[in-house]
C-alpha cells in the first residue's frame, strides 16, 4: 500500500522533506502523497520517515493502493535507477 495523509493535517512541513522519493507535495488544501512514488519507504528505511515525524498521526496507509513488500521494493528500484548520482 501506499500513504496518503487525512483531512486532519495541519500542514506542518515536517513530512515533506522526510520523503526519499518526493512523493509528498502541498495540495490544494494540505500535504499529498503521489502513490507512483511512494514505496513507504522500503529500500529507505524500516518504517515510513513521514509517519514517524508526523506530529498527529494524520499518515495511514492507504486501502485503495495495495501493494506488496515485492512491489514496493520494485518500485523503490525503479525511482532509484533513474536518479542522477549525488557526485556525479
Amino acid at each position: 500500500m501506499a500513504l496518503m495523509i487525512t483531512d486532519e493535517c495541519i500542514n506542518c512541513d515536517v513530512c515533506e522533506p522526510a520523503c526519499p522519493n518526493s512523493a509528498i507535495f502541498q495540495g490544494e488544501v494540505i500535504y499529498e502523497i503521489n502513490p507512483n512514488l511512494c514505496t513507504e519507504c522500503v529500500g529507505h528505511y524500516d518504517k515510513p520517515q513521514c509517519q514517524e515525524v508526523c506530529p498527529i498521526d494524520c499518515i495511514p496507509f492507504n486501502p485503495e493502493v495495495v501493494e506488496t513488500k515485492e512491489q514496493l521494493l520494485e518500485k523503490y528500484r525503479q525511482l532509484t535507477a533513474t536518479k542522477p548520482p549525488l557526485n556525479p
